[in-house]
């Protein structure tokens, strides 16, 4: 076996090694390829190289396992040591990546083969693997998003909730690489234009090119930081002024503080896990941003009053499944009843803090209406004091489309279209503005 068939073998088993971690044992997709690679000492290209396999088969993974499965004779996988996460690996490669097909399959029979439990299924390994290789036009042909890469749990929800057409355009755009958007201090326009970037209409800047992010010019200097389009908005709605006292609950890792506090406003960011506020405190020192810290629990937070406030909540982070594909496969329908009841209790921790014509912004990445449109309606009911403040149309650039009747923000991953598709969608987002009755 020659060196580089060793690198080509590594390189493919740590890809499947991720893979099993993610699809088997629910870990989070990007935690677990920064740690794995941190580890490992394979060169930048073949680091890169197991991102793509991970990645590309964590997002395909339903077709991927329906290719694998209806090529089995049985149709049942054979459960025997590390087969399954390496045929995956495999005809990731084989569909979505440009790998040679021999190259793919042979190295997954030999890493079979070289598995004491996978040994006896090499040559059923070489078998399907070569026919879905041949069989690879007909396969993509007649993939059905919806269907084959979304949990049935989820797609039953959006098509209930955004009917069938929605549904499958959302889909769809979950099976695209997603875009790297960037919010800047000033001077957007220009920094469009020395970072190549698209200037979008609410303002924030997406890259066209893959350079790494630290290498980029103005990351240095924290001109700017990586922020989706979406993710952008919740600031931008409350509306900040200079001097005006301003908490930020669930604050990490710190995107919209930031927003916040290059508006002038003094802010207090707020998160409960000590791990996620060191991020939070190196990203302000590379914006050269002033923020006041707290590491508490926000349903019980004692501080204020505010005048605004802004409440990023934990949410099932179904609109972020482009850029987290494992998010689909390692959250379930019963997620929602925890969360939700966590939503509550901050929202109404969030109207206790807030000052007289305060004003609060409640947002989550979430395309279930239960932690969107439903749980505004409910804390309305409980809060009499709290009214919506409706945002209007004209008010933010871009943002029309997204309104709701109620005047709250929806997002789609399927908005904003592009002859490129990664230059296309945003986060799935819903934002709604409300104030405390003077």
């Amino acid at each position: 076996m020659s060196e580089a068939t060793d690198e080509g073998q590594r390189t493919r088993l740590l890809a499947a090694t991720i893979i099993e971690d993610v699809l088997r044992r629910a870990l989070p997709l990007d935690e677990t390829l920064e740690r794995t690679l941190a580890e490992s000492s394979l060169d930048a290209r073949d680091k890169g190289l197991v991102r793509a396999i991970a990645t590309v088969a964590v997002r395909h993974s339903g077709l991927i396992r329906k290719a694998i499965e209806t090529r089995l004779a049985s149709g049942a996988w054979p459960r025997a040591g590390r087969f399954p996460a390496i045929m995956i690996a495999a005809a990731a490669q084989i569909l979505y990546l440009d790998v040679p097909d021999h190259a793919a399959v042979d190295t997954a029979v030999n890493l079979i083969g070289a598995d004491k439990e996978s040994r006896p299924f090499a040559k059923l390994a070489n078998a399907v693997l070569r026919r879905i290789a041949r069989e690879k036009d007909e396969i993509l042909a007649a993939a059905n998003p919806l269907a084959d890469d979304t949990p049935l749990w989820l797609a039953e929800r959006w098509l209930a909730h955004y009917g069938e057409v929605k549904a499958r355009a959302i889909a769809a755009a979950h099976g695209e690489e997603p875009s790297i958007d960037l919010w800047v201090k000033s001077d957007a326009p220009a920094w469009a234009e020395r970072l190549d970037a698209l200037l979008l209409p609410t303002g924030s800047l997406r890259l066209r090119g893959r350079d790494p992010i630290p290498s980029l010019v103005g990351y240095k200097d924290g001109a700017w930081w990586v922020q989706d389009a979406a993710a952008s908005l919740p600031a931008l709605l409350l509306d900040v002024k200079p001097g005006e006292k301003v908490a930020d609950l669930c604050a990490a890792p710190g995107g919209k503080t930031a927003q916040l506090a290059a508006a002038g406003a003094d802010v207090l960011a707020v998160d409960r896990s000590a791990q996620r506020m060191k991020r939070f405190s190196e990203n302000m020192r590379r914006l050269g941003l002033n923020v006041e810290t707290k590491i508490a629990d926000a349903a019980t937070l004692e501080a204020g009053p505010f005048d605004a406030i802004l409440l990023d909540a934990p949410c099932s982070a179904t609109g972020t499944i482009r850029r987290h594909p494992d998010v689909a496969w390692n959250k379930s329908e019963e997620d929602l009843a925890k969360l939700t009841a966590l939503q509550a209790r901050l929202l109404d921790r969030a109207a206790h803090l807030l000052k007289p014509g305060g004003r609060l912004v409640y947002c989550t990445c979430s395309l279930e209406p239960e932690e969107g449109e439903r749980q505004i309606d409910a804390f309305l009911a409980r809060h009499p004091s709290m009214e919506r403040d409706p945002v209007r149309p004209g008010e933010i650039a871009g943002v029309d489309e997204f309104l709701s009747p109620e005047g709250d923000i929806r997002t789609t991953p399927d908005l904003w279209p592009h002859a490129d598709p990664r230059l296309s969608g945003l986060d799935g987002f819903f934002a709604a503005r409300l104030r405390r009755r003077a």
